[in-house]
């Protein structure tokens, strides 16, 4: 199919192969730079946690998975900054390489992209300032100033870099906050844009992605119309924070792709933003499904009659006893790493076992899945079929992931914000030594006739493990 429109900035290009008639909707492309693997669009990065995608080494993503490219945040490397330079503007490069492409590990032919927060963000105790947002780093709550923003984009070198967003998750923005936020942003973006064209900076081939704010057009008006009147050639594509805003992209640069940090608890949701207009997404989702011990099921597009009765679930929860002597695969039909090698008894007893090869199996599964999911989205739209089949897709499957019943890999300090008098979300892995005294005087006393599921109750057999 001839491509009717294409962006190009920085070496990026984008292009488009399908406009459907209404103005901004779903469409088909493909975003590809000079030694990095061409992206057809829909897609999506995987997001990482400092440069790896969790539970996976980067040989594994590279054989046993279809990831094109990453998202990290740079708060995942700024922890003793200021007073400490950050390890990953120390790691050794040649000329115009990538300073955090190295560092991390990873592979010539993935993207690189890198924004100022993690996804979704750990909701910051600061409140942003005219100069700085805040970010929480593995240390604690911190700022990253705009002009630091850029000097790590010139010197790290990502292929894209997402520009600062006077944003702070979740909060509501007042009205007096609506005020600040374009104007804000607006001298963000023109700082970020002005640095990476900079040629003696040599970062001229990172592409910036301009943030769209999750406001109504009006709102931020002159932030957007500056951005097309001034810094268009600077831009290359778009970060959306809210898909009610996508409409807010002014009208000469809806060619240029668009990127959604969106809330996406599930594949409707996917389906609803790339009705939308959106082209590429940033997922916590299957990362959060493989924590929890969930093996993703779902397929797209459907059958139009399934067999079972009632909405069919999106996944299965490996921790439950069901699976405990089950041989199948995860997903039947499913042709990834793990379902061609093992079975669902075999993860669930790595789970039970707490084996950290049970994350591992089933992340290689669920990006299979989610890889497997927006090629079928592709072959839908390319064939006109796209918007009856996610309204199949939507009518039989659930809406939400099912629940998980069991407990997942320990939460890192960095993932959640800790509130006052707030238990800890971890059990101990450890206790003190000392204790064993105290606690043998509280027991019950060993005698012939006391039952046994009182010792069991007090742990009484722990006491000398």
């Amino acid at each position: 199919m001839a491509n009717e429109q294409s962006g190009e900035s920085r070496g990026l290009s984008f292009d488009i192969d399908e406009i459907p008639s209404h103005n901004d909707g779903q469409r088909l492309g493909r975003i590809s730079l000079s030694g990095r693997a061409a992206i057809d669009t829909p897609h999506y990065f995987a997001l990482s946690s400092r440069g790896c995608v969790p539970h996976l080494t980067q040989d594994i993503a590279r054989d046993r998975t279809g990831i094109k490219g990453i998202y990290t945040a740079l708060e995942d490397f700024i922890e003793r900054s200021p007073n400490q330079e950050p390890a990953v503007y120390q790691a050794p490069v040649a000329n115009c390489e990538s300073r955090l492409r190295r560092f991390v590990a990873l592979q010539d032919d993935s993207w690189l992209v890198l924004g100022p927060r993690r996804h979704p963000p750990v909701p910051a105790r600061a409140a942003n300032t005219n100069t700085s947002i805040a970010v929480q780093t593995a240390l604690g709550f911190s700022t990253l100033e705009s002009d630091d923003y850029v000097e790590a984009a010139q010197e790290l070198r990502p292929d894209i870099v997402l520009g600062l967003a006077d944003y702070e998750y979740p909060k509501i923005p007042g009205v007096k906050r609506l005020e600040k936020m374009g104007d804000r942003t607006l001298e963000w973006t023109e700082a970020m844009v002005t640095g990476l064209g900079n040629e003696a900076e040599g970062a001229s081939n990172v592409s910036f992605f301009a943030p769209i704010l999750p406001i109504e057009a009006g709102q931020q008006s002159y932030y957007l119309e500056t951005l097309s009147a001034e810094l268009a050639d600077g831009i290359a594509g778009w970060t959306i924070y809210d898909p009610a805003s996508i409409d807010a992209v002014p009208s000469g640069m809806r060619h240029l792709p668009k990127l959604a940090l969106t809330d996406v608890q599930g594949p409707h949701d996917i389906l609803d933003q790339i009705s939308l207009g959106v082209d590429m997404f940033v997922l916590s989702l299957v990362g959060g499904a493989t924590d929890k011990g969930l093996a993703l099921t779902f397929s797209f597009p459907i059958s139009e009659s399934p067999e079972s009765e009632g909405r069919l679930d999106l996944g299965i929860d490996l921790w439950a006893a069901t699976y405990a002597s089950d041989l199948l695969p995860l997903s039947e039909d499913c042709e990834c790493y793990t379902c061609k090698n093992h079975h669902r008894a075999f993860v669930r007893h790595l789970l039970d076992a707490k084996e950290m090869l049970a994350w591992v199996l089933l992340q290689i599964h669920n990006h299979h899945t989610m890889d497997s999911f927006f090629a079928g989205i592709r072959r839908s739209m390319r064939q006109g079929n796209f918007e009856h089949n996610r309204d199949t897709f939507q009518q039989n499957f659930q809406k939400n992931l099912p629940s998980s019943i069991g407990q997942g890999p320990r939460l890192r300090g960095y993932q959640v914000k800790s509130g006052r008098s707030e238990s800890r979300r971890n059990p101990p892995a450890y206790r003190s030594l000392n204790d064993r005294e105290d606690r043998l005087a509280e027991a019950v006393s060993p005698s012939p006739t006391t039952e046994g599921e009182k010792f069991e109750d007090q742990g009484f057999a722990d006491f000398f493990a």
